[in-house]
């Protein structure tokens, strides 16, 4: 296993501005390295990354997690494993599939995304990062649970807060006091709403959480506390940045934009090799149950695996061409990219895949297709260059566009 190889050190200004020539270098020289900084095992390779996460054989667990969300989330499902995971997880699944989010989410999706649009829709200019993507996916989330969309402001703080913390790789002591004081806040604002509900049940998502039972199991007011913590923050800031990152893609290349614009059923396809080719979630931990082999060396028992999405996202070995966005690529099977047998590592696999998968599937195509309907020739504004930002979490902070305001649809 290599232990100093001359690469870009992964907390480095350098690796922040462009990580990609880094991954490059450790997928091809060290495809296992000891990071002392993080006190973790970087890996880089795609079938590595794909073993871990689908974990076949018991090998790594999520126990990261106990340090790594618990102290601003309190426990969740991300760190509970056999029955008592299956269980959980059966009680929050059904509300993110199938008939229940189709008839009674997706009215709200498309009712946030259109009150956003309509702000903006005649101006002819937007930030589409900070008037729409930053905003819609919280909206969307605050709204499912029957909470103040007024208290917009309050969820953007402290969802930034916890992915702050959760990225905080350099141990900086007042990003960490943050996080702990936001699970303080939001534990002090959801706990009493929590407890109405449950006297006075409605039709959200909240109400459906404090009702739900599997085996004779109901969750606790803090494990929907906990729950609700997680999508706020796993919800906002993913498909936050996924949002932004489709028209980056889409915007820098003008065929491809077209394309899509043209034939919409192109927009998961787009979606798909966004996840793979720009995904919001750069780093995902294990650790280890046992020692286990991975390309480049042995990793002792309990020890943490940091799982480098960006990087496996890319390897030339799963992929032709991996540096090129194309979304009429042939090796990424669009039918299986939002489900736990999908082929990019955005997220994650096996048991521990994102249980909001599909919410974000249908947020992205609500959200592009209002957007190219309300913009029919949007472009980037004049001189603008974009350019992601962020090392655990990554996208464009800005994407300004111009646009000829399509005209108003009738009531």
């Amino acid at each position: 296993m290599s232990t100093a190889p001359q690469v870009t050190d992964i907390l480095s200004p350098e690796f922040a501005a462009d990580p990609y020539p880094t991954y490059a270098v450790l997928r091809e020289s060290a495809p296992l390295l000891w990071h002392e900084p993080t006190g973790s095992y970087l890996v880089s390779r795609y079938d590595d990354v794909e073993r871990v996460f689908k974990d076949r054989d018991g090998q790594f667990t999520t126990d990261n997690y106990d340090w790594q969300l618990e102290p601003v989330h309190g426990r969740t499902i991300l760190q509970l494993s056999g029955r008592e995971h299956s269980v959980r997880r059966a009680l929050v699944a059904p509300a993110f599939r199938g008939s229940e989010l189709r008839d009674t989410f997706l009215p709200v999706i498309e009712r946030n995304s259109r009150e956003l649009i309509d702000a903006f829709r005649q101006s002819g200019e937007a930030d589409l990062v900070d008037a729409y993507a930053t905003r819609f996916p919280v909206n969307v989330i605050a709204d499912m649970l029957g909470l103040d969309k007024g208290d917009h402001a309050r969820f953007h703080r402290w969802y930034t807060a916890v992915i702050a913390f959760l990225g905080n790789l350099s141990g900086d002591r007042e990003v960490q006091a943050a996080g702990e004081r936001t699970r303080e806040e939001f534990a002090a604002y959801m706990l009493p709403i929590i407890r109405e509900r449950r006297a006075n049940p409605g039709g959200d998502l909240l109400s459906t959480l404090c009702a739900a039972e599997v085996d004779g199991v109901r969750m606790s007011d803090e494990d929907i506390k906990a729950f609700c913590s997680l999508l706020l923050a796993a919800g906002g800031e993913t498909t936050d940045k996924a949002i932004a990152s489709i028209f980056a893609n889409l915007l820098a290349r003008p065929e491809q934009l077209a394309a899509v614009r043209a034939d919409r059923s192109l927009i998961p396809r787009a979606f798909a090799e966004t996840l793979r080719y720009t995904p919001p979630v750069h780093m995902i931990m294990r650790q280890t149950a046992v020692e286990v082999r991975l390309t480049g060396g042995l990793v002792p028992a309990g020890s943490t695996v940091t799982c480098l999405i960006g990087a496996a996202n890319r390897d030339p070995a799963r992929y032709t061409d991996p540096d090129r966005f194309d979304l009429f690529r042939e090796d990424l099977t669009t039918t299986t990219a939002f489900s736990a047998a999908a082929d990019h590592l955005a997220f994650a696999l096996g048991r521990h895949f994102c249980v909001g998968a599909l919410l974000a599937k249908a947020e992205v195509e609500t959200g592009v297709n209002q957007l190219l309907d309300a913009m029919p020739d949007v472009r980037l504004a004049e001189g603008f260059d974009p350019h992601e930002q962020g090392v655990f979490t990554r996208g464009p902070q800005s994407l300004p566009v111009r646009f000829t305001p399509a005209a108003p649809v009738p009531a």
